[in-house]
């Protein structure tokens, strides 16, 4: 089944709803929306792409995003969507491990993706260009049919060796996910909107698909971001809106002095990292019983276990803090286990790692068959987190293997950024870690053995690393912890970092 179909059926049977908001005015209606998608495919397959091929989408929120990912299915190729945050020279690796032949990025992304584009790349595109607005006078084409084993979204997320890998997306994938939000995270009617302030390109923009199920709207702020004042503004102006967002965005805007009338917000769902309890409290008080979790990754997207508006709401409930300091039960569309190192299920309580299995986990990861085999060995996904089941079905994550940072929602590999660091001559050793911040969850450390100046290690990770990923801090050591294999224990540097600033504190 072609995910374009969904599109296809509400041009069809509401060509007049609202489909596209654009700040507090409605920008394109279902029948248009459709339209530009035939019309992008028949211009894509008219430049020579055939059934399969990818198509990279290196952009930032835009009015069109949602037409550009249908015309690509439309046209029965593959959509690469990419962070419009990272540094040309990942784009360019993107698209060359890809092998998209074609790119549609937003003014000023696209000449620094020219300067890093691979020769496989056969044409730029600049959104709202010439080009761009001549594609749209192309005939439209009839929708090329799709299975869903087949590719629709190649999702890159970083590994431990600092190498993006590509989840391999199938239509079946993002459709069992569009189900699962909609029937366990939040309702979807007809006019209702959801607000994309978080990124297009990851978890917002999984959430495009279940309102045009649905003939909701998606609605862009006008800033293109996230803008405290600006989505009260919104929220008041889009009654009943549902948005997803990272804790910290959940944060400010609980902390900001902007009035805002609840009664506006449908939900407020926030995945990514987990909140502190006491956030969680704050934003209750706030914004009242909207608030809703998930868990997932980019291999099972955004659907592996949910914590309810209700169970975040329950605060009568015996065990309310544990649950809502949890991330919920599995969805209903996967299993979850915890397992022991040879993956056997553990009982309830005791720690292991994360695993799941269904039809919303990836088909595994492109051109990289180890990978592949080692994430989905036995037939389940191999998270990398390690957990917690309770005996009602609660997980609770107790850490993040390999040594994964998240700050600010986003996933920050260490391996990545050490290797960039590793490059300046006066570097003889180095390791990143993330140290807990209320604000962002974790923000990026890394601890140096060498004569560099902080300055110009800064100035080397902005030249080739996205400027989220650099370390917000440097400390400069004779040496680091290790074992008796020279391996460095991180964790024995987490614990020296944080007595070093429990003494900076106190």
């Amino acid at each position: 089944m072609n995910l374009a179909l969904w599109l296809e059926r509400a041009g069809g049977a509401a060509p007049n709803a609202p489909a596209i908001g654009l700040g507090e005015r409605i920008v394109q209606d279902y029948g248009t929306l459709a339209g530009r998608a035939a019309r992008r495919a028949g211009a894509l397959r008219a430049a020579g792409l055939k059934a399969g091929d990818r198509v990279a989408l290196a952009a930032k929120n835009h009015p069109d995003y949602a037409a550009i990912l249908f015309g690509i299915w439309h046209a029965g190729l593959a959509a690469v969507p990419a962070n419009a945050k990272l540094h040309g020279a990942e784009l360019g690796y993107m698209l060359e491990h890809s092998g998209a032949r074609f790119c549609f990025a937003s003014k000023g992304l696209d000449t620094e993706i020219a300067r890093h584009a691979p020769k496989s790349l056969e044409r730029l595109v600049t959104i709202g260009g010439t080009e761009y607005e001549r594609m749209l006078a192309a005939g439209p084409i009839a929708m090329e049919p799709r299975s869903g084993d087949d590719l629709a979204w190649l999702f890159y997320t970083s590994g431990t060796t600092g190498k993006p890998k590509g989840a391999m997306l199938t239509h079946r994938v993002l459709a069992w996910a569009s189900h699962a939000y909609a029937s366990e995270v939040d309702t979807v009617a007809p006019g209702n909107p959801v607000l994309h302030a978080a990124p297009m390109s990851h978890g917002s923009g999984l959430y495009i698909f279940p309102h045009v199920v649905r003939l909701g709207v998606n609605v862009i702020p006008e800033s293109g971001g996230f803008e405290p004042e600006e989505i009260f503004r919104l929220f008041g102006a889009w009654p009943g809106t549902s948005m997803f967002a990272a804790p910290t965005m959940i944060k400010r805007l609980v902390d900001s002095r902007t009035d805002c009338d609840p009664s506006h917000i449908r939900t407020l769902i926030w995945g990514g990292a987990p909140m502190y309890v006491e956030d969680v409290k704050k934003a209750l008080d706030r914004f009242g019983p909207r608030l809703a979790q998930i868990y997932g990754q980019g291999e099972s997207p955004m659907t592996i276990t949910t914590l309810s508006k209700e169970d975040v709401a329950d605060r009568a409930h015996p065990r309310w803090l544990e649950r809502v300091a949890s991330a919920g039960r599995a969805y209903a569309c996967v299993e979850v286990m915890v397992a022991d190192a040879g993956d056997r299920p553990l009982p309830a309580g005791e720690i292991g790692e994360v695993l799941c299995r269904g039809d919303v986990v990836m088909q595994g990861y492109w051109r990289n068959p180890e990978a592949t085999a080692a994430a989905l060995k036995g037939g389940w996904l191999h998270t990398g987190d390690v957990g917690a089941l309770d005996a009602e079905g609660y997980l609770t994550l107790k850490d993040r293997s390999k040594d994964l940072i998240i700050s600010g929602g986003s996933n920050i590999y260490p391996r990545e950024v050490e290797e960039v660091l590793l490059e300046h001559e006066r570097v003889r050793e180095v390791s990143v870690i993330g140290r807990p911040d209320r604000e962002w969850g974790e923000v990026v450390v890394a601890y140096v053995v060498g004569e560099a100046k902080a300055v110009e290690l800064d100035a080397l990770c902005l030249s080739r690393i996205a400027r989220f990923k650099r370390p917000k801090h440097y400390v400069f050591v004779e040496s680091l912890p290790k074992n008796n294999y020279g391996k460095i224990l991180k964790t024995e540097l987490r614990k020296v970092d944080a007595a070093a600033k429990e003494k900076a504190s106190g």
